[in-house]
């Protein structure tokens, strides 16, 4: 309540202001200027709308504009352009526009077998690569049991893995896993370390990409900059991470609930103790002091 409202007044009361969108969503940029739209919001409210799916579609499409750190991994296979097998790539999807934006960017869906790139932007189906679609809706056993044989051999064959989601859980009730989800299961299907770091690229927030795309469409410093978000682990982390003023939004966001139960009717309490077990959580993923 009230948002639209406040970014109206901001854009219209704030000359020389500019305000980015920054989302991890998997869709292109059409998509959330459709769905601003169909919420109440008016587009041309802001400079810009990055979502993951653009700048990943952007990745595989080769687009030399693009003003943001390359990846090894897929830069070697466009070298390859020439050859016929070099743009193949097996899909963990949504079972929408699949097919469509992987061949608007001038690549063949294949097997988990025949493929040289693995893109993870869904985590509802998962295309064989023959015409065949397993869909968890319909069938979540086969669905599991198909993204743990391929995760294993594509593992086996060190392919690498572009995440055009990077976030690891949706705010739905039960929090269904996303994108970022499949990610951890395949860096610990490679064991770790630096090879999963070299073999799995997230694009989106809290990773430097974005930001960095942000930034140079607004032609700002990060000091300039603020960051606003409701996600400790993507938008106030990714934030920081860039020097820029962070605001968490905490009523109406993914952590609200979680501050209610941990406060116990006390607000400040439960934001201390949310914003403690999230640091602890860091630390121990990080395997040692923060």
């Amino acid at each position: 309540e009230g948002v639209i409202e406040t970014i109206q007044k901001l854009k219209n009361e704030n000359d020389g202001v500019r305000m980015v969108i920054l989302s991890n969503s998997s869709k292109r940029q059409s998509h959330s200027i459709k769905m601003l739209k169909k919420l109440g919001f008016n587009p041309d409210d802001f400079d810009d709308i990055i979502t993951s799916g653009e700048v990943s579609h952007r990745m595989l499409s080769g687009d030399d504009a693009l003003n943001c750190d390359t990846w090894e991994c897929l830069t070697n296979l466009m070298k390859n352009d020439g050859n016929n097998d070099s743009k193949k790539v097996f899909v963990y999807g949504s079972g929408s526009n699949d097919e469509e934006y992987c061949t608007s960017a001038g690549w063949e869906l294949a097997s988990v077998n025949e493929a040289n790139l693995i893109l993870a932007r869904g985590t509802f189906t998962i295309n064989d690569g023959c015409g065949a679609v397993v869909d968890k809706n319909e069938d979540a056993e086969q669905y599991n049991q198909m993204l743990a044989e391929t995760l294993a051999i594509a593992a086996k064959r060190r392919i690498p893995m572009l995440v055009s989601n990077p976030d690891k859980v949706r705010p739905d009730e039960g929090l269904p896993p996303m994108p970022g989800a499949i990610a951890d299961q395949y860096e610990a299907a490679l064991g770790g370390g630096q090879t999963a770091t070299d073999l799995v690229k997230r694009i989106g927030k809290p990773f430097k990409e974005v930001y960095d795309l942000a930034l140079c469409s607004s032609q700002d410093e990060a000091s300039s900059a603020c960051m606003v978000g409701d996600a400790l682990e993507t938008d106030v982390t990714g934030g920081n991470s860039i020097g820029c003023t962070t605001v968490w939004v905490i009523n109406d966001g993914i952590h609200g609930p979680d501050v209610l139960e941990k406060g116990e009717g006390n607000y400040e309490d439960g934001v201390a103790e949310v914003l403690s077990c999230f640091n602890e959580a860091r630390v121990k993923a990080k395997g040692g002091d923060d």
